[in-house]
């Protein structure tokens, strides 16, 4: 088992791997600014995994820091969680985002050169693939991003596959997620969104735990079974699992490799509003909104590469995905940012 390095370590899907990682035998430590996390996140993880897990403030651009941190740590591999995630800001903040998630990861590989660690799992994302021409997306699927965040995780795949080009000893990585939710068993973790809720998920627990009035649903004109939106959410215990897996992959495999994290089931709006009500017990007020610029009628994985390359696949139920966060939101009585 190797000793590794996770950039983004407090942050949602990030501490959760942690979690994960830790508990099969791997040593980690975290790497984060806590711009979208906080320390509590390390006290809890330190309770769940039963010992103190080291940690490094820093900013992923800080490169002098990170060649220490990976130096004095003396860490085999990397897992890159560090980047902005917001649709919407990234249209309103390119130059922020392309900062953050280009230049950050710059800075990572130029740290992971000077110290000659090459093995990188990088945090991408399926909106690389922009629009879908067809059902369920596969990795062949032309890439097309659609915004700045897209951009942003498109133009680090493309660098690392320059990398990998340019020097055979790399072993890369890139898992593009689809809709991470839920939360840790312990529901001691989960997703703190800072101020209105992203995602939709964390919106609806909300709703149902009375913070918010209501929820907005973007359309029900779509082509759909009940005419709202429909994505592939993934329990993000799975997608933790599915980090250790390419881990494992990556031990035996060296090269650059585009693998898709999700379960290959969409569900609409709709559908998740209802297993929430079920697994809350909470009605949860919703409207019709008209539809947003850039939504897209359906998107859904194809997984057939991480069950055959990764010996992966999802195994937890949307019923999972809501029970686990009404727990978490339960656990913690998150407060709310209007």
């Amino acid at each position: 088992m190797g000793r590794l390095l996770i950039t983004g370590g407090t942050g949602y899907i990030g501490s959760h791997a942690a979690v994960v990682l830790s508990k099969i035998g791997h040593d980690v430590v975290l790497y984060d600014n806590l711009s979208n996390s906080s320390r509590c996140v390390l006290e809890n993880l330190n309770l769940i995994v039963g010992r103190q897990i080291p940690f490094v403030k820093g900013d992923v651009r800080d490169t002098e820091l990170l060649i220490s941190t990976l130096s004095a740590q003396g860490i085999d591999a990397v897992i890159h969680f560090a980047g902005l995630k917001a649709v919407g800001e990234s249209v309103e903040q390119p130059v922020k985002y392309y900062g953050n998630n280009v230049q950050g990861s710059i800075s990572l590989l130029q740290a992971m050169q000077a110290v000659q660690v090459k093995t990188l799992v990088f945090s991408s994302s399926a909106t690389v693939y922009g629009e879908p021409q067809y059902l369920p997306l596969d990795e062949r699927h032309p890439i097309r991003a659609t915004n700045p965040y897209g951009r942003s995780k498109l133009y680090v795949e493309q660098m690392l596959s320059d990398v990998v080009s340019a020097d055979a000893a790399w072993r890369i990585a890139c898992l593009r997620y689809f809709n991470p939710v839920g939360a840790h068993e312990s529901g001691l973790i989960g997703e703190r969104p800072n101020g209105v809720p992203n995602n939709l998920m964390p919106y609806i627990i909300q709703v149902a735990a009375g913070q918010r009035p209501y929820l907005n649903v973007f359309g029900n004109d779509y082509s759909s079974t009940d005419g709202t939106g429909v994505r592939d959410y993934i329990h993000v215990m799975d997608l933790a699992d599915g980090h250790a897996a390419a881990l494992d992959f990556l031990d035996k495999t060296s090269g650059w490799h585009a693998i898709n994290l999700g379960t290959g089931k969409g569900y609409s709006v709709l559908e998740v509003i209802k297993a929430c009500e079920k697994a809350t017990g909470r009605k949860v007020p919703y409207k019709i909104a008209a539809r947003r610029a850039g939504d897209v009628a359906a998107c859904y994985a194809d997984p057939a590469k991480a069950s055959e390359r990764l010996n992966w696949t999802a195994k937890r139920s949307l019923d999972d995905m809501c029970h686990s966060s009404w727990r978490f939101q339960q656990k913690n009585r998150l407060r709310v940012t209007p």
